[in-house]
């Protein structure tokens, strides 16, 4: 009954420290860099243009519904005309999911590049 009680707390400060340990950090970082007179246009070399994230996320949504779709429509082929058994389906389903998704990184990486 106690146990419940402290494992929330935990969990609660192991996120804060976390994030309290990246922006303490950062923030030491960024100053000891204007200490020593550097360019504030380092901070921002990471942020290139990239694509808008409502692109990717329907890309891959789509990509994945279409593959679960797809994988749902052959394993019912598989288990109408073999004796693979119900078993076919997880496997199916997954393993066209998984291509569906490896697609929709190669085309995010596409849009990336545009």
């Amino acid at each position: 009954m106690g146990s419940e009680l402290i494992i929330i707390p935990i969990i609660f400060g192991a996120i804060f420290g976390v994030f309290y340990l990246y922006f303490s950090t950062r923030n030491k970082e960024r100053l000891a860099l204007i200490e020593k007179g550097a360019d504030a246009s380092i901070f921002m070399k990471g942020k290139q243009q990239t694509a808008p994230i409502w692109k990717v996320l329907i890309l891959n949504v789509a990509l994945l519904l279409m593959g679960i779709g797809l994988g749902v429509f052959i394993a019912s082929i598989l288990y109408n005309y073999t004796t693979l058994g119900e078993d076919v389906y997880p496997a199916t389903v997954f393993f066209t999911a998984g291509v569906g998704l490896f697609i929709g990184f190669n085309l995010t990486k596409n849009l990336d590049k545009e």
